[in-house]
């Protein structure tokens, strides 16, 4: 059993992304070919904004587009401490500093509430994160944000084609910014990401900081990184873009399985009734959860831990200077038990009840 199964999608369609995939070497344009501008234009007109920048990861996306954002040191940017590490990697990077806030212990994302308590007069930044495959509340956010003055940046790293209130991630934001990392739903063969945004000057900033702050060969106007999405990658994408939508309709049937085999009190996050997931992951909470991951294994059924510890408790911050050792009780109680299960739009409904059988066994109940 597969946790994610990225081989049976590339036999299914071998044909087109091995053709794809031969095109770029026959053509020879490995940086900034026809492939990657076709990706942007296409995603653009999919997310419903006007610009689209490939990136060579979804971490160099946050990273430029805090870089456009001209944040650095002395600088606050407010995100969740529940998430993949780059979310706040990047602004470490940048001499700032994050400033957390708990999560909704229904939805596992920033909680709007306590959102206007954390701001300062050093926000510059507010970053939520669209987990699991969710959107994360973005007009309460963007209100708040919008009565300070204050850019939004959507990490949509797990959300791509995720909608909110009709509206698709990517698009509910100054910037948003998303990863095609091959465990994604959409996913390429190697890291690449993406930036998505509404700005011109915006898009501009983020187009040259994405190449050495380049405007034209060795004339540099702004300082910058090797930020570019190779075309190999862009070709692939294109190919598993044909059907994404496809595999996003499976991708809900599979987990309306899930919810239908669970029992109530091992269901994932609630999606919020405005919210449509793309289920990066299925999520669970459980008891005991070595316990359990244990016994899951022995009967050969793949598990992971999305995430374990909040950002506020990985070693290199608690030893950081900036460190002010204070508790974010939901992230905290949420990482003891949160538990993901197989999820990919290949799995079949009797391989979904053999998970859910064995996951009831394990926590002693009956389905």
């Amino acid at each position: 059993m597969q946790f994610i199964d990225l081989q049976t999608q590339y036999q299914k369609h071998k044909t087109q992304i091995d053709a794809a995939i031969a095109r770029v070497l026959n053509h020879g344009q490995y940086l900034f070919g026809p492939e990657v501008e076709l990706l942007e234009n296409q995603l653009a007109e999919y997310v419903g904004v006007r610009h689209c920048i490939a990136m060579s990861s979804g971490t160099t996306a946050l990273h430029i587009a805090l870089m456009a954002l001209a944040i650095g040191p002395g600088d606050e940017v407010i995100t969740t401490p529940f998430s993949f590490f780059a979310t706040a990697e990047v602004i470490y990077l940048l001499g700032a500093k994050p400033v957390y806030v708990d999560i909704d212990p229904n939805t596992y994302l920033l909680d709007p509430q306590l959102l206007e308590a954390a701001i300062t007069d050093r926000t510059r930044v507010i970053m939520p994160v669209s987990l699991y495959g969710q959107c994360a509340d973005m007009d309460a956010i963007n209100e708040i944000a919008k009565r300070y003055n204050i850019p939004v940046i959507e990490d949509a790293a797990q959300s791509l084609g995720a909608t909110y209130k009709g509206k698709k991630s990517g698009a509910l934001s100054d910037i948003a910014c998303t990863s095609f990392f091959p465990s994604k739903p959409l996913g390429g063969y190697g890291d690449s990401g993406a930036c998505f945004t509404n700005d011109d000057e915006l898009a501009y900033r983020m187009r040259l900081i994405m190449n050495h702050g380049q405007k034209s060969r060795y004339n540099h106007v702004a300082i910058g990184i090797n930020g570019r999405m190779d075309t190999l990658q862009a070709a692939v994408l294109l190919e598993k873009f044909a059907i994404f939508e496809q595999e996003m309709e499976t991708r809900q049937m599979v987990a309306n399985w899930y919810r239908a085999a669970l029992p109530d009190f091992l269901q994932p996050p609630v999606i919020a009734s405005h919210n449509k997931s793309v289920y990066a992951q299925y999520t669970v909470q459980v008891d005991q959860r070595e316990i359990v991951q244990r016994q899951l294994s022995e009967a050969g059924i793949p598990t992971a831990i999305h995430y374990p510890v909040g950002l506020h408790q990985q070693p290199v911050v608690l030893i950081s200077s900036s460190n002010e050792n204070i508790p974010y009780p939901v992230t905290e109680a949420c990482a003891k038990r949160v538990l993901s299960l197989p999820f990919h739009p290949y799995l079949q409904e009797e391989t979904v009840q053999q998970i859910c059988d064995e996951l009831a066994a394990c926590v002693g109940v009956e389905v």
